[in-house]
């Protein structure tokens, strides 16, 4: 049961087949190997990958256009810190 997947960050590809990013548009991620992310195709988000595990929190997602996530979700204006 502990196949590895080092072409896929530890995710098995048939889940990385049918993850979708959990704000409401569910668009499809694709896998980032070097950055060690999942990307999302509509919002621009970066989820991390730790461990094999994909972190798909909207929390702890980064916006790759180059800012912190906005609280919120897309489209609340927020504050650089």
């Amino acid at each position: 049961m502990s196949t590895a997947h080092p072409d896929t960050l530890g995710i098995d590809p048939s889940l990385l087949e049918i993850l979708a990013c959990p704000d409401t548009h569910h668009s499809p991620l694709t896998l980032d190997r070097e950055a060690a992310e999942l990307l999302c195709t509509g919002c621009d988000r970066a989820f991390p990958v730790r461990d094999g595990i994909p972190v798909l929190l909207l929390d702890e997602a980064r916006h790759r256009g180059g800012g912190a996530p906005e609280p919120g979700g897309a489209g609340a204006g927020g504050a650089a810190t």
